[in-house]
């Protein structure tokens, strides 16, 4: 059996460094960077920038889901929105 995690070569900072990282974290981690109009390098040096402990490969892991989890949360928040403008009357 194929093991799910992927290790790819990125350059950090000038730097060339191995990241283990799930199929589907690697392709998250692609869309992310591409509807910041960020590189893979850039994006991923911003997150290694920012993390205070443990190693790369979970900080990317963490990254992707706090951002998927704040977009479900602006999705949630915008459907209520949405359907307590259509329940509500207009007031006058």
């Amino acid at each position: 059996m194929k093991s799910p995690v992927v290790k790819r070569s990125i350059v950090i900072a000038g730097h060339k460094t191995s990241v283990s990282l799930e199929d589907a974290f690697w392709e998250a981690l692609k869309e992310i960077a591409s509807s910041r109009r960020l590189t893979l390098s850039d994006l991923v040096a911003t997150i290694d920038s920012a993390r205070t402990q443990g190693n790369l490969s979970s900080a990317i892991r963490l990254f992707v889901l706090d951002h998927y989890r704040g977009a479900a949360t602006a999705a949630r928040g915008q459907a209520t929105t949405e359907r307590m403008s259509v329940a509500s009357p207009p007031v006058a």
